[in-house]
């Protein structure tokens, strides 16, 4: 198992961070796109560092075309000797039509187009083919030889897609390197739901899990006493709230039969009643989609719940000191 750590995409710090981690031994650092783009700070991070692994987690595939965001994973692949993996996911359709003034289409179906033509045209750079890529929402049918790029050696960036719904989640399955599962998840809805669309569209694609990354790392309540994990506690349960609320995420409730959650969190959140949204979080609920205890209990939930799945995780305690984080890394990964 690989284990991240998300850092933050501040261009003042990343360096230092990045060092910091990978001397903890973790194999990745992962960066969001969120007030920052994270292309810039995982290339400061790629300088500073010479073995950990580089992860967007995730970009913002929608806000960019195919063209651009193969340049970006080519650059930052070429420049790390291959430590970069591109996580991509779709955003929502009011961020990707009023924020960033993309169109939207039809997001798992574009999705599987857009990864499409990024292979197509890794498939120009890296293996000679003609560039002849003509879909419904993308054409790449021009590469001339000045806008080749020419340092290949460190091959083609792997691709990891975020996925939540068992329409993405075939799309991943059947043209990315592995998938990033959502935080708000719980044991069941991915072994009953996420598992088989996963198999379904790696039997379309010929491979099988043994060629494929389930990247999940769940939303985590520890700390170093009885204080600070409820404080984490009660922070996982107003993040749980927040996801809750959003449609999008009701299957993964619906499941346990708490479907109403979501319309109740839904309900709050249009009167702007976010403060008062975590209240109507039930331990139950709390429990079955975070890990919530010491470290070492945290360490062995995961174990218990996703050791036979998951080839990559995130894992960081805040306020723990780096031998310690060490020593924690390492029994994670037994």
């Amino acid at each position: 198992m690989k284990i991240d750590a998300g850092i933050s995409a501040n261009m003042d710090d990343v360096a230092d961070e990045a060092r910091r981690c990978e001397s903890m031994g973790y194999d990745g650092i992962r960066i969001p796109e969120l007030n920052h783009d994270p292309f810039l700070s995982l290339t400061l991070a790629a300088e500073h560092t010479t073995s950990v692994e580089l992860v967007t987690s995730v970009a913002v595939a929608f806000s960019r075309n195919p063209m651009t965001m193969a340049n970006l994973a080519h650059d930052l692949n070429a420049f790390s000797r291959g430590r970069f993996v591109l996580g991509l996911g779709s955003q929502v359709k009011p961020h990707i039509e009023r924020r960033f003034s993309m169109p939207w289409h039809k997001a798992a179906r574009q999705m599987q187009e857009f990864i499409e033509a990024m292979q197509a045209i890794f498939d120009c750079w890296y293996d000679g083919k003609q560039l002849e890529f003509a879909g419904e929402y993308y054409q790449h049918t021009l590469m001339p030889s000045t806008f080749t790029p020419e340092n290949t050696d460190a091959g083609r960036p792997r691709i990891n897609l975020s996925a939540t719904g068992p329409l993405m989640t075939k799309v991943a399955a059947e043209v990315a390197d592995g998938m990033i599962m959502h935080p708000f998840n719980t044991e069941k809805y991915i072994r009953e739901v996420t598992l088989p669309a996963v198999q379904e569209g790696l039997m379309k694609s010929g491979r099988t899990l043994d060629d494929f990354e389930l990247d999940y790392a769940p939303i985590i309540a520890t700390g170093t006493d009885e204080e600070s994990i409820l404080k984490a506690r009660e922070i996982a349960r107003d993040r749980i709230a927040f996801y809750g609320s959003t449609e999008a995420y009701r299957p993964v409730l619906d499941i346990h039969g708490w479907g109403d959650l979501q319309t109740e969190l839904n309900q709050m959140n249009k009167r702007q009643q976010q403060q008062e949204m975590a209240s109507l979080v039930p331990d139950e609920v709390l429990e079955a989609i975070a890990i919530v205890g010491t470290p070492e209990e945290v360490i062995d939930a995961m174990h218990a719940r996703f050791a036979d799945l998951i080839g990559r995780t995130g894992f960081r305690v805040p306020s723990l000191s780096d031998e310690a984080h060490a020593e924690l890394l390492d029994r994670l990964r037994s």
